[in-house]
């Protein structure tokens, strides 16, 4: 397995230069983690707050870990000190959370709030209709301790590009409209995380900022 030609090759199809890959690292060994980062990769994706806690001591400081997988209430304050950014904030009540453990440790938690766009059930997320009510609550301005980065959304995992394509439109849509409305100072639309090893071309198309991607660069998952 050679990571860092497949970090290269991964790289020339980008459709954007200036997209972020977060290199989705998880299940993967420290030596794979270490190749990777050696190959120039700092943004690394898990999505088990464990598997996080382990790799995090044992790696160079200046990686940029990102949470990218659901993320329990009750695992929040593992990650505060250090996670770089959360990307699954999909309710308010995980919102809420963030923001104390961050009032805890004087930190602003960087987050990116996840909307629902699949038609599957098995993706987490709010609809447009929760995100409206979230914003507009007077207990959201309440929040001093998260900074609010932007979006982060998952197409259906389907062969039906166009139905991949929409649903990122939808979310790059969506993106555009809330950064022409008034928003609290924590809150801005920078980044727009959509797109992974199957459809991250799509999504740069669309509009991405931000794409995941881990088994085009380390090869399948260890289960």
């Amino acid at each position: 397995m050679d990571i860092k030609a497949n970090l290269e090759s991964v790289k020339k199809t980008f459709k954007n230069p200036d997209c972020v890959l977060v290199a989705v690292s998880k299940t993967k060994p420290i030596s794979d983690l270490k190749e990777a980062y050696e190959a120039g990769i700092r943004d690394f994706g898990e999505n088990k707050v464990q598997e996080l806690q382990e790799k995090q001591p044992q790696l160079p400081e200046d990686i940029r870990w990102h949470m990218i997988g659901h993320l329990q209430r009750n695992k929040v304050k593992y990650i505060a000190p250090y996670v770089y950014l959360i990307h699954g904030v999909d309710s308010f009540k995980l919102l809420k959370e963030i923001n104390k453990q961050g009032k805890k440790i004087d930190r602003k938690i960087p987050v990116l709030l996840q909307m629902h766009i699949a038609e599957e059930d098995s993706k987490f997320g709010f609809d447009r209709k929760e995100m409206d009510e979230m914003l507009a609550d007077p207990d959201f301005t309440e929040l001093t301790h998260v900074a609010i980065k932007g979006l982060m959304g998952m197409a259906t995992f389907t062969e039906n590009e166009e139905q991949i394509r929409r649903e990122f439109q939808g979310l790059k849509n969506h993106f555009e409209e809330l950064k022409t409305n008034p928003l609290p100072d924590f809150m801005k639309m920078e980044i727009l995380s959509m797109g992974m090893s199957g459809d991250y071309l799509i999504a740069q198309e669309e509009g991405s900022t931000m794409v995941r991607i881990g088994s085009a660069i380390f090869g399948a998952r260890n289960y």
